[in-house]
């Protein structure tokens, strides 16, 4: 069972989310909060796999609020004992720096409220099964915005061997273990290897982070 928790300061919104997971058989809501503050205790309290965070929200917004929850400080009691949820944005709004801010903060998804109910219940699996997901229709508009002003490529990216340059290129463009694999002519557990030493050069939590980095940073 995928354990879920509830951020958002519309009722209403919260109720229909509710109903929708709830109907699944591998999905339970454990926890609501309607600000960012409510959200943090209440997301160590109950220790969720899935945290869905809207934005905007008053007292705490959703980035102030992933970011402590993600940080788990030493003297936070209980202790997450198997490593802090995942967390999904959500908003009402086209993507923007909200946005940007939210995934370098660690963020494992972006998602617009609008979303049809399928996608955001295959979002809550697949984060939850370690990967990151970005609403389709919101990625162009978010690295337009990352387009607009890239900045110098940290020190770090030059740490990246010829190959981790290819598979970053790659991985970048949104290709998955199987197409790297298939265009470089690797194993998809070799690929793997890469994305992962790819992420701990570059200070790096997921495959959105990286994306968001290359855009960033005119490498894409």
């Amino acid at each position: 069972m995928i354990r879920v928790a509830l951020v958002d300061d519309q009722v209403l919104f919260r109720a229909g989310i509710r109903m929708l997971v709830d109907s699944q058989p591998d999905l339970e809501v454990v926890a609501e909060a309607s600000d960012g503050r409510e959200a943090v205790r209440v997301v160590r309290e109950t220790r969720p796999d899935v945290v869905l965070m809207d934005i905007r929200m008053p007292v705490l917004d959703g980035i102030g609020a992933t970011a402590e929850i993600l940080a788990d400080p030493a003297d936070a009691e209980p202790a997450y004992t198997s490593g802090p949820p995942r967390v999904v944005m959500l908003t009402t709004f086209d993507l923007d720096e909200a946005a940007a801010r939210a995934i370098r903060g660690g963020a494992s998804g972006f998602l617009l409220k609008d979303a049809d109910p399928e996608f955001l219940l295959a979002t809550i699996r697949t984060v939850h099964a370690g990967s990151a997901v970005i609403a389709a229709t919101a990625t162009r508009e978010l690295f337009a915005h990352f387009a607009q002003a890239p900045r110098p490529a940290p020190p770090a990216y030059g740490d990246l061997t010829e190959r981790e340059r290819e598979i970053f290129a790659l991985a970048a463009r949104g290709l998955s273990n199987a197409e790297i694999a298939g265009r470089e002519f690797l194993s998809e557990a070799t690929v793997k290897t890469h994305i992962s030493r790819i992420l701990a050069k570059l200070g790096l939590r997921d495959r959105v982070q990286l994306v968001v980095f290359a855009f960033e940073h005119g490498l894409a």
